[in-house]
């Protein structure tokens, strides 16, 4: 089965990552299966996708007549058992392996014999995950960035039994979403969060240390390094606690203390302060 052959595609887990996987995959022609346990997420992650195409059709992205043809292929269900139709299952649960782990199991025991299934960690070994499944063969990392309608980065991650055919399949599939797939080999954190996490930790020791307030640091990133966002405000956007998961994972795989989460990272956590989703972090929305 080539790239071009997958048609229906399920999405498990209906929170941001996902939410914008649907929104892609439909705005290509897709047929979308969200799955979510829970009904009100399912109805918060419609709205988010209407309003997110709505966006999209003022900036002459799409034609006006184009949103309610993709809102027509995302069919949302709280039932596992709608996945039976799918060739390729997309996990985008929250980062934690025991909860990916059970996901995981559930849509393989459901899955037709010849789907693909993927996960969209962030940071997670995919051996390890792909173990938790009949098909390590058939399983590889997807992780795309967020905002995942706008952003173009999608690293495809190969596992350690991941086959060529997958691997060649999902890289081009990506292309179809018109998205750029980048090769990564399984790491903790693969490329993104390996070299991004430090850099959030390390700005938020700064802040910690007296050495500057948050918005110079990210003046300074901005303005230097010339990064669209600093690497605070980014803290905030991705989410404080995914951040510290992150760490966490990066610090036990690579059996390191230089990836130690910084206190305040943890502190913060701690309080409720996540960032954009609690409306506190390192700064106030």
């Amino acid at each position: 089965m080539a790239a071009h052959d997958i048609k229906t595609v399920a999405v498990l887990g209906a929170g941001a990552m996902g939410s914008g996987i649907a929104h892609v995959f439909a705005r290509s022609g897709y047929t979308i299966v969200l799955r979510d346990v829970d009904p009100a997420a399912l109805d918060r992650s419609l709205s988010t996708i209407s309003a997110n195409l709505d966006r999209e059709v003022k900036k002459e992205k799409i034609a006006a007549g184009e949103k309610p043809l993709i809102l027509a292929r995302i069919k949302p269900a709280t039932e596992i058992a709608a996945l039976a139709a799918a060739d390729l299952a997309i996990e985008a649960v929250p980062e934690r392996f025991e909860l990916k782990a059970r996901v995981l199991k559930e849509a393989d025991a459901i899955l037709p014999a010849h789907a693909i299934l993927a996960s969209n960690t962030s940071s997670i070994s995919i051996t390890q995950l792909g173990d938790q499944t009949r098909r390590p063969d058939r399983f590889v990392g997807m992780h795309f960035m967020n905002p995942v309608p706008v952003m173009v980065l999608v690293e495809v991650i190969r596992g350690k039994k991941t086959s060529e055919e997958t691997f060649s399949r999902t890289m081009a599939l990506c292309e179809t979403l018109g998205k750029s797939p980048v090769a990564v080999n399984d790491a903790p954190g693969f490329v993104s969060n390996r070299v991004l996490m430090p850099m959030i930790n390390e700005a938020a020791f700064a802040v910690m240390e007296g050495v500057a307030t948050p918005q110079a640091i990210d003046a300074v990133m901005k303005l230097g390094m010339n990064h669209p966002m600093g690497p605070l405000e980014l803290a905030d956007f991705i989410g404080l606690d995914v951040c510290v998961d992150i760490m966490g994972v990066l610090e036990t795989g690579l059996g390191d203390a230089k990836y130690r989460a910084c206190p305040l990272l943890k502190q913060y956590v701690k309080e409720g302060k996540l960032g954009r989703k609690s409306g506190r972090g390192f700064y106030s929305y």
